[in-house]
């Protein structure tokens, strides 16, 4: 199957505290800007590896706005579905680190350019030459946003494509009544689930209930693969066989010192997508995707670390996975 993949949502700058545990009401430095945005990370990662891929998103008519723009172009992008606004300015964000896996944001996205992003900014001419969408819950921050999704996601199933969903939660946006009223609705059309570990118990129907029980509850609702990601640790895959069998698949991570995990699960979500979607196995998926957030943890800024299919197959070549 020839893939074509389409993402939607923020494309902003970041900025990252140049000290650990740095605090935002203290004086400090920060490093940047660096182009970022969940949907943009995919987006970029999925055309590293020579998968086309259009990108919707809004930019505000200046350097930040240019700077995202010409990486992401740079990088094989297909950029038409980026509307520049003249008055509004390009989203930002501000990160601090205070563990390894544990950040605090500052998001200037509902009143930026981006947070602009509405139905009429899907341009159907696009949609319809892709096969599959990838949702992240990120971009999921207002109803305009809600409304634009849903225009794509309508399109790409009444065409016979399908869908991958990230919640990508992040503590910061969880107190917006919109995103979360939209998870439902995107989880009846998701034909791909992924999400982290620690995202498990958000979709527990209760604090009792075990992974396996929320996964077969999902399962209930139309979704046909499930990936979990762990970090270091691994990734298990969920499904259903030919024989309708469940099945339950593990493939170890790989271990490399983490500098910014910030786009790490991003670049997971492309690479296992993608390849999937172009008929590599799921283990082999899995394996590869693995590969891919080990390669962007280890270097800083959330685009940093994209890496081509032979950087990935490099990387598994000179290192061994990480046994759980």
């Amino acid at each position: 199957m020839n893939v074509k993949i389409c993402t939607i949502g923020e494309l902003l700058v970041e900025f990252i505290a140049k000290e650990p545990n740095q605090r935002f009401y203290e004086t400090g430095e920060f490093t940047g800007p660096y182009p970022s945005g969940a949907p943009a990370i995919f987006a970029d990662q999925v055309a590293k590896l020579g998968v086309p891929v259009v990108f919707f998103s809004c930019v505000g008519r200046d350097v930040f706005g240019k700077m995202c723009i010409d990486r992401l172009k740079q990088d094989g992008v297909i950029i038409d579905g980026i509307t520049i606004h003249n008055k509004a300015n390009t989203g930002s964000t501000f990160v601090v680190n205070k563990n390894i896996s544990e950040k605090d944001f500052i998001f200037n996205i509902p009143n930026s350019a981006c947070g602009l992003i509405s139905f009429h900014h899907i341009n159907e001419n696009l949609i319809n030459d892709c096969n599959h969408l990838h949702v992240m819950g990120s971009s999921l921050y207002s109803f305009r946003a809600i409304d634009a999704m849903r225009k794509a996601l309508d399109l790409i199933k009444s065409n016979g494509g399908t869908i991958s969903f990230d919640p990508n939660l992040h503590k910061e946006m969880l107190d917006i009544p919109e995103m979360a009223q939209s998870f439902d609705y995107i989880l009846e059309y998701a034909d791909i689930f992924l999400l982290s570990k620690c995202e498990v118990r958000y979709f527990a129907n209760n604090n009792d209930e075990s992974e396996k029980e929320t996964i077969l509850s999902l399962f209930k609702k139309g979704i046909k693969h499930i990936v979990i990601k762990n970090g270091v640790q691994g990734a298990n895959y969920y499904g259903y066989d030919e024989q309708n069998n469940f099945k339950m698949i593990h493939v170890d991570g790989f271990f490399r010192d983490i500098v910014d995990s910030s786009g790490a699960t991003c670049c997971f979500d492309a690479t296992f997508v993608s390849l999937m979607l172009a008929g590599f196995s799921i283990e082999k998926a899995l394996e590869y995707a693995n590969a891919s957030g080990a390669l962007a943890a280890a270097k800083k800024g959330p685009m940093e670390g994209i890496s081509s299919l032979i950087e990935i197959e490099t990387f598994i070549s000179k290192n061994t996975p990480r046994s759980v």
